[in-house]
């Protein structure tokens, strides 16, 4: 299991959103954003960033890379 899936959870809780909510953000259904988060599925890079915005953090603490929550800074 991707170790992101933890951390998908964890960060929409926060942001106190839903899986149908995030999952209409991203134009996907809702079953599959649990697959997402149960791991059952991995996702593309441009998932991967779509989501980071959506949760405001950064692609990095997704993937369990860092502990840092706060999303980098965009390019210019």
């Amino acid at each position: 299991m991707p170790i992101y899936s933890d951390i998908l959870k964890e960060l929409r809780r926060e942001k106190r959103m839903t899986q149908t909510q995030v999952a209409q953000k991203l134009y996907i259904s809702q079953r599959m954003y649990s697959y997402y988060e149960s791991g059952q599925r991995e996702m593309k890079i441009s998932m991967l960033s779509q989501l980071a915005d959506i949760l405001e953090t950064s692609t990095d603490y997704i993937l369990g890379r860092t502990n840092i929550q706060t999303p980098y800074p965009k390019r210019k």
